[in-house]
């Protein structure tokens, strides 16, 4: 299969590093050359050497128009969601390797299969596959596949299997699998960005007991905008993790992992009144190299109802990272870090004593005060500009900025906040 010729290959090479839309303007038309291609390949190393930079180092990966190359996965998720698997899988399953015909070795390899029912560009795929010793990608659109093909072999996956089909027709057919993979497409028939899982293509709650009967994991990633909690809920019982992953503090994905009940009698998601209940689940908060993790049951009420008091001493203050945003745990920061919650609603912690690993963005508190004249100037005593943010406060960060007179920037970061008994106050601070 010949996806890029001689002369296409050579244009990419000698111009990789150079402006595409300048390109587009300025390029000799060669023969034998597929202009339109070399950009694509162009743009797409471009963004792969920031999001991909394995991809991008191996030469003979051929890249999608751009648009796919915003939407695929980074290395980081990619490669997080094949932890993910590794660990669900172990102990792994061990046959003997036949070293002919007639004979068998005394060395056991692991054997473990594994799908990916919604391929795409198959980045996802090539990190996870890395774990299996048979490993299949299932993608309607054929040119997907083709790419996918060229690519796994290009990075030496010789275990992948290509496979040019509907995901949920090969799910029905198939034989079972250790571990199965979705990532459902997010928009609708007329290119619309869609959210709720039952909106999505295909629709996973739809297939949930497919999925369990097929794998002993399944691992399905979500728009980052859903509530895990209700998410959770929609499944009935089958979420065994959650793993909300973020990088850059920026929350990039929802990852359920789906797997049998263990107590399948348990009335399958339903409490005593006959609503639905939201079941345990081990939920990991992931960002960058700042990970906990926690048993959903334990943790669920954010600030718990006439919670810690605030420390006579607030020496320091901390931001918790997006994932402990997202999963609302509030109650377990405060336990687990020694920290107080300012306020009910604000999401920031003090503390008199520095926390070296808080998950989080931590800052050394210099003065606090109100919003009236005298407090403010006391409180800026001189400042021209500072980095603003707000949490439960009645000012956005631009009208606080307009309102104090001050430029973008700086060493000093201003907080505006809600404290425990309502009153709303100002932190000057500075960056741990």
């Amino acid at each position: 299969m010949t996806i890029m010729n001689d002369e296409t290959r050579e244009f990419v090479a000698m111009h990789r590093n150079e402006d595409v839309r300048e390109l587009a303007l300025k390029a000799k038309r060669v023969e034998g050359l597929d202009l339109p291609l070399a950009l694509d390949q162009i743009a797409g190393w471009q963004i792969a050497s920031k999001k991909l930079p394995q991809w991008a180092s191996c030469e003979g990966i051929v890249y999608p128009p751009h648009i796919s190359m915003e939407q695929c996965s980074s290395q980081f998720t990619a490669q997080y969601k094949s932890e993910i698997a590794q660990t669900l899988l172990v102990p792994v399953v061990t046959v003997r390797a036949r070293v002919s015909d007639s004979a068998e070795s005394d060395t056991l390899v692991a054997k473990r299969t594994m799908v990916d029912l919604t391929g795409g560009f198959g980045v996802d795929f090539s990190y996870l596959a890395r774990g299996f010793s048979q490993a299949t990608y299932v993608e309607r659109q054929r040119h997907l596949c083709d790419l996918a093909e060229h690519n796994m072999a290009a990075l030496g996956l010789d275990q992948a299997r290509i496979v040019c089909g509907d995901g949920v027709e090969y799910l029905r057919q198939m034989d079972p699998v250790d571990f199965i993979y979705l990532d459902p497409a997010r928009r609708d028939e007329h290119g619309a960005r869609t959210y709720a899982i039952e909106d999505c293509t295909p629709n996973v709650l739809e297939l949930r007991n497919l999925l369990l009967a097929k794998s002993q994991c399944t691992l399905v990633k979500l728009s980052p905008m859903l509530d895990w909690r209700k998410a959770v809920a929609d499944f009935d019982g089958a979420v065994r993790e959650v793993h909300i992953v973020a990088t850059g503090n920026e929350c990039k994905e929802l990852l359920l992992v789906l797997g049998r009940p263990a107590h399948s009698d348990a009335r399958d998601g339903v409490d005593g009144a006959g609503s639905r209940r939201c079941s345990a689940a081990r939920v990991f908060c992931v960002n960058d190299d700042q990970r906990i993790d926690y048993d959903s049951a334990s943790y669920t009420q954010g600030l718990r109802i006439g919670g810690k008091p605030l420390p006579e001493a607030k020496n320091y203050l901390y931001e918790p990272n997006a994932s402990i945003m997202k999963a609302g745990c509030f109650d377990l920061v405060e336990e687990r870090f020694g920290v107080t919650q300012i306020g009910p609603s604000s999401h920031l912690f003090v503390s008199e004593q520095q926390i070296a690993d808080f998950p989080g963005r931590g800052f050394a508190i210099e003065a606090v005060g109100s919003m009236n004249k005298k407090d403010t100037k006391r409180l800026l005593n001189g400042v021209k500009q500072a980095n603003i943010a707000v949490r439960n406060f009645p000012l956005t960060a631009p009208q606080l900025r307009k309102k104090l007179k001050l430029a973008d920037g700086g060493t000093v970061y201003l907080f505006g906040t809600t404290m425990q008994g309502g009153d709303h106050v100002l932190l000057r601070t500075s960056k741990i």
